[in-house]
């Protein structure tokens, strides 16, 4: 969440962030008149408090008419207190669940604006040129044997799917090249738990906008993580970590669900947008003062795996209407995809600075005293990258050629061959 302290000190750079996310800026409005009324009711139950308080130090040292009249206040005050009591509680949760609704301030320089309004900061690789008809990745898939959707709406319904032979093999190469490459720059490798509790989603501010993607287990009071973002940010909650350990990097593998609510219709064909997917995903808590230059790494992390399977790709500043409730800022890789003739995405990262370290009640210790850390976030390999991987690679006879890289990780394969035409 938001410092409550800039909110109320600072209102016009918040009702500014919402504009450039095009929501409502009356949020605002709400947010300083709870505020003011839980104030007001913390500061009515202390008095009326401190007045019982002093009413039982003296009661018990009068006498006659003063005692009775002592007497009397007190049992009226009991109720009065009772009263602000509850009323106080009222307003502490009012006042807190509408801050929740804040969204993060969006940094300087993110581009105003809608899904369509993102910045593009630079292409790397120029998208290949074919002599011959490519095939999209799920009919390359097919003919390899590595990926089965049929089986999978059979089996789980649509959006399921299942990988199997080389797809598998390559699904698995790819995301152990993405934890060598992660260990490699010093982060600690994690499986995580795949369901979490309520206050893990709500923390991480999954539980906001992004409530009607998430799949929940009543029974339990469980939630099945879209991202291991979640369980990762979780980690060190209500912790307070010393500054000499920071920062702390963890590279989490997992299994990951979405609903896809509202995406009826789109990307039906293939693996692009399914309700379970794999993923290798980066965390970073570092101090607030050093979370942009991370962002930078982390993005830089993302570029280096994408050059390892060898696809050309655009990284975008994502518009601050497309930014998650957590995001300060988040930048986009996206891959070319030639038989759709578009660049879609393959990573992101977001710098969520102090927001949902505030949340989970994360903080660090330095020499000033204790203060909320900031959190950030980047994929590094999923298995939507097995669409990029296969059409890019394709050759005329409907083999895939195996970037150098993933070699090792496949036993030295160098080509995918067709094992059905």
């Amino acid at each position: 969440m938001l410092d409550p302290k800039l909110v109320r000190d600072d209102p016009d750079a918040v009702r500014t962030s919402l504009r450039k996310r095009g929501e409502d800026e009356s949020l605002v409005d709400a947010v300083l008149t709870a505020d003011r009324e839980r104030r007001e009711s913390i500061t009515r139950f202390d008095g009326l408090r401190a007045e019982q308080k002093d009413l039982g130090r003296r009661v018990p040292r009068a006498t006659g008419d003063e005692k009775a009249a002592l007497l009397a206040r007190t049992k009226d005050l009991s109720v009065a207190v009772k009263e602000a009591e509850a009323a106080q509680a009222v307003a502490v949760a009012a006042y807190g669940e509408l801050l929740a609704k804040l969204p993060n301030l969006v940094e300087d320089g993110v581009p105003a604006g809608g899904e369509d309004n993102y910045e593009v900061l630079e292409h790397v690789g120029e998208p290949r040129e074919f002599d011959f008809v490519p095939l999209d990745h799920l009919e390359l898939g097919q003919r390899l044997g590595a990926i089965d959707t049929e089986r999978g709406a059979k089996v789980s319904g649509a959006r399921f799917y299942y990988l199997t032979g080389v797809g598998a093999q390559l699904q698995l190469a790819m995301l152990n090249l993405a934890m060598a490459q992660a260990s490699a720059a010093g982060f600690i490798p994690v499986i995580p738990p795949v369901l979490v509790k309520p206050e893990a989603m709500e923390g991480t501010g999954f539980l906001g906008q992004a409530a009607e993607n998430v799949y929940r287990l009543p029974d339990e009071d469980l939630y099945l993580v879209g991202t291991s973002e979640v369980p990762l940010a979780a980690y060190h909650m209500d912790e307070v970590i010393e500054t000499d350990r920071l920062p702390l990097r963890y590279a989490g593998w997992s299994s990951c669900f979405r609903r896809e609510a509202g995406t009826y219709g789109k990307d039906t064909r293939g693996i692009i947008r399914v309700h379970q997917f794999d993923k290798v995903e980066m965390f970073s808590f570092v101090r607030p003062e050093d979370a942009a230059e991370e962002h930078k790494r982390l993005l830089g992390w993302e570029k280096e795996m994408l050059a390892k399977v060898e696809v050309p790709y655009r990284v975008i500043d994502v518009a601050a209407g497309d930014l998650g409730l957590s995001a300060a800022r988040k930048y986009d890789c996206e891959a070319w995809v030639p038989t759709q003739g578009r660049y879609r995405e393959l990573t992101s990262t977001s710098n969520c600075t102090t927001f949902q370290a505030r949340r989970l009640r994360i903080r660090v210790r330095d020499a000033e005293g204790t203060r909320p850390l900031a959190t950030l976030n980047g994929t590094l390999a999923t298995t939507r990258w097995l669409v990029a991987i296969l059409e890019n690679h394709q050759q005329a006879d409907g083999s895939v050629v195996v970037p150098q890289a993933l070699r090792p990780f496949l036993g030295g394969r160098e080509i995918l061959e067709p094992v059905a035409k």
